[in-house]
């Protein structure tokens, strides 16, 4: 499991763990049952307080993306993927709304908009890049 924090983002690091196994568990690199590095061996590789992963690692099992077995270790809950899924697709909705409410400060409907995503579309899968 690949996580990076960064003092400097302003982004509590407990925050940006927290988003960065929400992530790994929403695209599906860490699935339901997988095993989650223990606090102390995570503390170690991102060179953090170890109560700074506990912190990360509770709000995690309090939305239901972990569980925590005993002395077992923390897992990826079964439902954590629904529930990913759930948050990135609000996720989504929110920049949505954002660009919509952007559009028309600047005068454009929703089907300006529509049109636009469209032609973006088109032009990223004409592009040779998008092959990758």
């Amino acid at each position: 499991m690949q996580i990076n924090v960064s003092v400097h983002s302003g982004t509590p690091i407990y925050e940006q763990i927290c988003r960065q196994i929400r992530s790994l568990v929403g695209s599906h690199r860490l699935r339901a049952g997988d095993e989650l590095p223990s606090i102390r061996a995570l503390a170690n590789q991102l060179v953090v307080n170890p109560n700074t992963v506990a912190r990360a690692y509770r709000e995690l099992e309090v939305a239901g993306v972990v569980v925590k077995r005993g002395t077992a270790g923390t897992f990826v809950a079964d439902q954590a993927s629904a529930q990913s899924a759930r948050q990135r697709a609000e996720s989504l909705r929110q920049q949505v709304d954002a660009v919509l409410r952007s559009a028309s400060e600047l005068g454009f409907t929703t089907q300006d908009v529509l049109n636009m995503i469209q032609e973006r579309d088109q032009s990223l899968v004409d592009t040779p890049e998008s092959s990758t």
